[in-house]
């Protein structure tokens, strides 16, 4: 969740490392806090509330120094304060540590070291991190960690700094993302590889139990026992400006617009004319042709996503395929094995309860393959096979080019396998990857209408807002959805909830009659997708029983629909035509608008939601 940046240079570290939280805020924002070694010792600068509040107050610090650490804090344990940010200090305030996870074992921890003396400041389990290097410090910071480490239990990537040893810096993980970044003169860490962009490219991605010591011109990565691990650089392929807004309002807005040219770039990417390719895809095809059913694991938008490619792999594959969110897989014994593919999606391939699921998976037997974004993250690491959707990255919570990226990878895969087994001709396949180009172009020309200053979809929000004034409550959204587009009714709910802070459920509308339709009266709102498909006339029927009950309804239409207008739909928004099949990379589009600008009316943060953070990488 919590975002970490730590420097070792030449350079004043607080310039580096505040800039670094600006980047990484979206991954926590109820504090923010840096300590940097200076001179007469580490001060450390901390507020509650967001990262320019410090920034602000930074301004008074005059802070000089060239190792520091500082860190971005989404609230676990202990309320967001100024004495619960990080970074925490031992008792003669000679060490710093910052800390992203849950120390699962704190408080046997905590008690035992107030009965040796130690004074806690704070409610948060992360100060007994501190005081145990304390504990143990005897002239070696790196030591001192690893001792430390050996006696905690749960999830942790840390920065460690000493006044002792002002040229060194310390990280360690496991099971929470940490990245070190290569400089020249110079190292970083990083929770997320955003932080560092701007100053190398070059990095390593740190393992579980691995730690790691830094000076301005070395790196040296150990196991907790102290033997030396080699570890491979890697490049990033993307730059610090596409993490920028590039003259959008809002980072959700900017990658709505940039779904497109995502889209193209897997295609150009993954295409040789029709035949699918997945060159980091360690899985062979004799072991793919083997399997009976597939699982697909994943949380939250992943889920939807993966829900979405229940209905493309068993449409095209014909085997059957069941979806499970990621935190009731692992606890439920799931009936796995051998002949089982089970497909864990994660944007940024840390997500805590799908590393635990894909463990799962594997202890069972079964072969797992991972879909994510983040190179050399946990979960690709940790797969058997791996397919990345090279996003690019996404600094909104909310997420969107991530979502869409994520089924087509599933799009492709469905064509990649169905040739493999056979259930797939080659003419078909090229006929799918014409349909796919087109409804990517499709995507295009949708939202090129939404690039006026004011357009139907803002106009919605209006009248929501408008209604919300008159009637002084918000009431509740109904999303209503059927077959391959049922995900995406859940998936417009959830985008409405976590931005908009609005009341929203996703439902299959042919379940509407065996329960929800007691909730419509006059009051609720209800947004329908009644796209051209096979159960259009089903949803047509819906919309009737909806409005004959009083129920505000906006409509999701193909273009030129003309037989919603005679149900007397209330708003109609347009989409271009396009294969059923393909739709739900469509649909979803207005249903990130909606959001976005529901949000922005009524003034919300739209990046940062409150309670949420980007990654989450604790249970």
């Amino acid at each position: 969740m919590c975002g970490i940046v730590g420097y070792v240079g030449d350079k004043e570290a607080a310039g580096i490392l505040i800039d670094g939280l600006k980047r990484l805020e979206y991954r926590g924002y109820d504090s923010a806090g840096l300590a940097v070694v200076q001179p007469k010792g580490i001060k450390v600068v901390k507020k509650r509330g967001k990262v320019g509040i410090l920034d602000e107050s930074l301004k008074k610090a005059k802070l000089k120094g060239g190792t520091g650490c500082s860190h971005t804090r989404w609230a676990t344990h202990g309320i967001p304060s100024k004495e619960n940010a990080h970074p925490h200090l031992s008792c003669d305030g000679k060490i710093a540590v910052v800390h992203n996870g849950i120390i699962e074992n704190f408080h046997a921890l905590r008690d035992s070291l107030i009965k040796e003396g130690h004074k806690f400041r704070s409610q948060t389990d992360t100060e007994v991190i501190v005081h145990l290097i304390e504990k143990f410090y005897r002239g070696d910071l790196g030591i001192a960690t690893r001792r430390a480490l050996k006696l905690v239990r749960g999830a942790y990537a840390i920065a460690v700094v000493s006044s002792n040893e002002p040229g060194r810096l310390i990280g360690a993980r496991c099971d929470s993302p940490l990245v070190v970044g290569i400089g020249k003169g110079e190292n970083f860490l990083a929770s997320d590889a955003p932080a560092i962009l701007a100053y190398t490219k070059k990095v390593i991605y740190l393992g579980n139990f691995e730690i790691v010591s830094l000076t301005k011109d070395s790196v040296k990565v150990t196991d907790l026992s102290g033997k030396e691990i080699p570890k491979e650089t890697s490049r990033i392929t993307w730059d610090a400006e596409q993490a920028k807004k590039s003259g959008y309002p809002h980072f959700m807005l900017k990658e709505i617009f940039e779904q497109p040219q995502v889209l193209r770039g897997i295609l150009d990417e993954r295409l040789k004319k029709a035949r699918v390719s997945f060159q980091e895809l360690k899985i062979s095809g004799a072991e793919l042709k083997k399997f009976k059913q597939i699982a697909i694991v994943a949380c939250g938008t992943a889920y939807h996503a993966g829900f979405t490619g229940k209905y493309i792999l068993e449409e095209k594959l014909r085997v059957p395929v069941w979806v499970d969110t990621s935190s009731e897989f692992r606890y439920r014994g799931p009936i796995v094995g051998k002949s089982t593919l089970v497909i864990v999606i994660s944007q940024s391939g840390e997500t805590a309860d799908t590393l635990a699921g894909l463990r799962e998976a594997k202890a069972r037997g079964a072969k797992v393959l991972a879909i994510c974004n983040v190179l050399g993250s946990s979960i690709a690491r940790e797969a058997d096979g791996v397919i990345y959707t090279h996003a690019g990255p996404e600094i909104a919570v909310a997420s969107t080019k991530a979502y869409t990226a994520q089924m087509a990878i599933l799009y492709l895969l469905a064509i990649y396998l169905g040739k493999l087994r056979n259930v797939i001709s080659s003419k078909d396949a090229e006929k799918l990857v014409v349909q796919f180009k087109e409804t990517v172009a499709a995507m295009r020309l949708l939202l090129g209408r939404y690039k006026k200053k004011r357009n139907t979809i803002a106009t919605y929000a209006k009248a929501f807002r408008s209604y919300y004034l008159k009637h002084k409550e918000k009431g509740f959204f109904l999303y209503l959805g059927r077959n391959i587009n049922y995900p995406n009714a859940l998936e417009g709910a959830l985008k409405l909830k976590e931005i908009s802070y609005i009341s929203a459920e996703g439902y299959p509308a042919g379940e509407m009659k065996h329960g929800p339709i007691a909730l419509i009266d006059e009051n609720p709102w209800v947004v329908a997708i009644a796209t051209r498909s096979r159960v259009y006339e089903k949803m047509v029927s819906n919309i009737e029983e909806i409005k004959a009950r009083g129920g505000i309804v906006i409509a999701i239409v193909t273009d030129g629909d003309k037989e919603i207008e005679r149900q007397g739909v209330n708003y109609v928004i347009e989409v271009p035509v396009v294969e059923e099949f393909f739709s739900p990379l469509l649909v979803v589009v207005p249903l990130q608008l909606f959001a976005y600008y529901m949000a922005r009316e009524f003034g919300y943060d739209i990046d940062q939601p409150r309670n949420l953070a980007k990654s989450v990488t604790v249970e």
